[in-house]
């Protein structure tokens, strides 16, 4: 098993920055994809960015692409989303997530993952 946990969610302002962190345990390793997905109030969940095991493969929504930057730290078995120029549009719960595969190619898909955590909060006021 492998628990995720999300972090650093809160309340800003359109044009802030916030760094999300999303924390792994359990049987982790660094042969994980990881990613982030976010659900608006009322919309399906979607994907937002994506992260290689190495890390030096990356895959961004066209929505938040030039704006938002992950990255991963195996040796903390950490992963960050660093979001910037913040839109009301980007209210939504943050999830990370985790697929154990061999292949180095970014699933975009919320069916292909196989871990979860719980979500962290994301509020943009206007």
């Amino acid at each position: 098993q492998v628990q995720l946990v999300e972090s650093g969610g809160g309340l800003v302002q359109v044009g802030d920055s916030l760094r999300l962190s999303c924390a792994a345990s359990g049987r982790t390793s660094s042969g994980n994809i990881m990613a982030w997905f976010r659900q608006p109030p009322g919309k399906e969940r979607v994907f937002v960015a994506g992260i290689s095991q190495s890390g030096s493969r990356t895959n961004y929504a066209d929505s938040v692409k030039g704006r938002f930057t992950i990255s991963r730290d195996n040796a903390k078995n950490t992963v960050y989303l660093q979001m910037n120029s913040l839109k009301a549009e980007d209210t939504a719960i943050y999830y990370c997530a985790a697929k154990q595969t061999s292949w180095s190619l970014i699933w975009t898909q919320t069916h292909e993952y196989d871990y979860w955590g719980q979500g962290t909060q994301v509020t943009v006021s206007t």
